[in-house]
């Protein structure tokens, strides 16, 4: 069975460019073996991704994910059932937030500023949909 779930958190400590690339790295290495694909947005120390794939591995990952020492107040935007992936093929996709019409954010939030604590699930799946048809999304 397949699922997708949302979830958004704040980083632990600051985050350089390369401490960025190294956990996008990590994922595109180790998300086929899982299943799991996906996408990660990353802003102002907030982390909002989206994994899809089978309930086991999708649940073991977020299990991973909320116990790791570098994610704080992690919060579940969104969990359902789903009958095909919407991100079949990116091991792990990158939302860069420079690509994106600040407009766009603005439709979905009460400011321009992306802000996963003060949006509804619904609007961020919404908003992460809107993002990949507007080409915002880079794969290694």
């Amino acid at each position: 069975m397949l699922v997708r779930l949302m979830y958004a958190s704040r980083a632990a400590t600051p985050l350089a460019d390369a401490d960025l690339a190294a956990i996008l790295k990590s994922s595109r290495e180790h998300n086929p073996a899982e299943g799991i694909t996906g996408l990660l947005c990353f802003s102002d120390g907030v982390f909002v991704q989206v994994l899809e794939g089978g309930r086991n591995a999708v649940n073991a990952r977020y299990k991973r994910i909320v116990e790791d020492r570098r994610h704080q107040d992690v919060i579940l935007l969104a969990y359902e059932e789903i009958t095909e992936r919407g991100f079949a093929g990116w091991t792990m996709g990158q939302v860069n937030l420079q690509r994106l019409n600040p407009a766009l954010l603005l439709k979905y939030s009460e400011t321009g500023r992306l802000d996963p604590y003060a949006m509804s699930g619904e609007a961020m799946a919404a908003l992460f949909k809107e993002m990949c048809a507007s080409g915002a999304i880079e794969v290694h």
